[in-house]
């Protein structure tokens, strides 16, 4: 059952609702590690004194740190420290970026103004922070020559003009091959194993 109450600095708190911590009557231990309303320390006092130095204030007795022995607890107004943690949290979601995995698709014989286009997008998109997936797909007889995709992709990389990293190296799947990358050190080599691609296409 959810119960709600008015703090002493006068906004509605609910007792399930508290982020885990105990305010006021709540608190009942025997004596606390206090911090008064203008962060002084005032040591280890009774609860019931704590209490009672918060209430001649109007403000609140929160317990900050439940896990110290004696727990410690700061004079505040409850209703305004939890609307300014709730700000923080939204302004550090807001701050978070969402990770994306953009994809550039290109043929084995692709020409070089193409190339040069393509690699202009890859490092557009790194250069937003997000990751880029570069495929190749082939066709008919293309299979046969899967190492020119390997070739295409170390291409692009050579006209990458920032660190990246290979964050998955490239590898055929049925018709495509695919690799990812992201904005960070730079290699200047494309993991390959073109012998063995042909192999396995082949069978």
């Amino acid at each position: 059952m959810n119960t709600c109450f008015q703090t002493r600095g006068g906004s509605l708190a609910n007792t399930n609702n508290n982020k885990g911590m105990r305010i006021n009557e709540q608190i009942r231990v025997r004596e606390v590690r206090l911090i008064d309303d203008e962060g002084g320390q005032k040591g280890i006092v009774p609860t019931l004194d704590a209490l009672k130095m918060a209430k001649d204030k109007e403000l609140d007795l929160v317990e900050v740190s439940p896990n110290a022995n004696p727990p410690v607890c700061k004079i505040l107004d409850f209703g305004k420290y939890r609307f300014e943690m709730e700000k923080k949290l939204r302004d550090s979601k807001k701050n978070q970026k969402v990770l994306k995995i953009k994809e550039i698709r290109m043929q084995p014989k692709i020409g070089p103004g193409d190339l040069d286009t393509k690699a202009k997008h890859v490092q557009e998109f790194l250069d937003e922070g997000d990751k880029v997936k570069i495929t190749i797909r082939f066709r008919g007889r293309e299979l046969a020559h899967t190492d020119l995709g390997f070739g295409v992709l170390q291409e692009v990389l050579k006209r990458l003009t920032s660190a990246y990293a290979i964050e998955k190296p490239a590898a055929m799947d049925g018709k495509f091959m695919s690799m990812t990358i992201s904005g960070k050190a730079k290699t200047n080599e494309v993991k390959s194993n073109a012998q063995d691609e042909d192999k396995e296409v082949r069978s």
